[in-house]
């Protein structure tokens, strides 16, 4: 029993470069994808600072992944997931 606990224990948030889709259905791992990405969008829209933090480097917002800075600015406005 014990090494079944051991297996379903989470491993750390790592930062990292993610997928867009896949950081989102962290954060949101109940609803499907669409909505958690959804979600995602608007929480970053709607913190202005997190939003420029995350757009003045060279990433676009068009790009399919987040960079590893970016992930570090989403953990530091919006918490680990």
């Amino acid at each position: 029993m014990k090494a079944v606990k051991e297996e379903m224990a989470e491993e750390p948030f790592a930062i990292r470069p993610y997928l867009k889709s896949e950081l989102a259905h962290l954060y949101n791992p109940y609803v499907p994808l669409v909505y958690a990405m959804r979600k995602m969008r608007e929480w970053i829209r709607n913190n202005k600072e997190l939003y420029d933090a995350m757009y003045s480097g060279g990433e676009g917002k068009n790009d399919h992944a987040y960079s590893a800075r970016q992930v570090r600015l989403i953990v530091k406005y919006l918490d680990e997931p």
